[in-house]
């Protein structure tokens, strides 16, 4: 039987792998590359702050690892607080990378909690629209600000699961349940997922991606854990299409039928 397992499309673009990676916490290059590889992930992402990409001529430059032929690489504005240095920095990323317009939109308000600055966020998505970027925007798990990245026009709109680099999960599943239901873009969980089952859950609610970094670069085997990811968003996926069975609250339900066995005919 064929597996109903539908590429992911964003911009009329189709992508074999709803596992979106980041680049940053490895150890070293030659980890990066193969936890990527791992991964099967076709999106990557990588913080223009902070990666060489290009910018900086005499330093290991990290597309050597992870080839625009081989990955559609996604610029990030990690580090940025305001709308201004956001929309700077992805005008630079579109330079070198030579006219690449998919982007990850990413304001931060809290130095300590890395949590978004929905303002400043929608702020910079207007600009980079206008400007004919394809903008993919980390935000908050708020249903409205969520739809407001969406009508902008955001190709992909990337609500946290929890706060950057915690490894908590999803803390707030009927949040990121409104946003799904009422959205007309993919909606790909960004942040705070720590392992494996948190991947699967995302994907169980009907995210369309997920987009994980610190829980495979911090884990003791980076590149197994990229693969248990991998699994894990397929599952997942799986599962969402399969449709659970309903939850039977006091209520026992055998797995065998009562009927129709060798003892009920007695």
């Amino acid at each position: 039987m064929k597996e109903p397992y539908a590429p992911l499309i964003i911009n009329n673009k189709e992508y074999r792998s709803r596992l979106l990676v980041g680049t940053g916490k490895y150890k070293d290059l030659v980890e990066t590359r193969d936890a990527i590889e791992a991964s099967g992930a076709d999106i990557v992402t990588v913080a223009i702050r902070r990666t060489n990409i290009g910018q900086n001529k005499d330093e290991p430059n990290i597309l050597e690892v992870i080839s625009p032929d081989k990955y559609t690489i996604l610029p990030n504005t990690a580090g940025c607080y305001t709308a201004e240095d956001a929309v700077r920095t992805l005008r630079l990323a579109r330079e070198l990378l030579n006219g690449h317009s998919l982007v990850k939109l990413e304001v931060l308000g809290d130095p300590d909690t890395l949590y978004p600055n929905v303002g400043e966020t929608i702020k910079a998505a207007e600009m980079l629209v206008k400007e004919g970027f394809d903008v993919m925007a980390y935000t908050s798990d708020d249903p409205i600000a969520a739809k407001e990245l969406e009508m902008i026009g955001c190709s992909a709109v990337m609500p946290l699961a929890s706060l950057i680099g915690s490894g908590m999960g999803i803390i707030n599943p009927w949040n990121l349940g409104i946003i799904i239901e009422n959205a007309n873009v993919p909606i790909i969980v960004d942040a705070g997922v720590g392992t494996a089952s948190d991947a699967a859950i995302a994907m169980e609610l009907g995210c369309a991606g997920v987009l994980t970094n610190t829980a495979i670069a911090k884990a003791k085997n980076p590149v197994l854990m990229a693969m248990a990811m991998r699994e894990a968003v397929h599952a997942g996926y799986m599962a969402q299409s399969a449709g659970r069975m309903e939850k039977q609250i006091y209520t026992a339900s055998p797995s065998s039928p009562e009927l129709g066995n060798i003892a009920s005919n007695n």
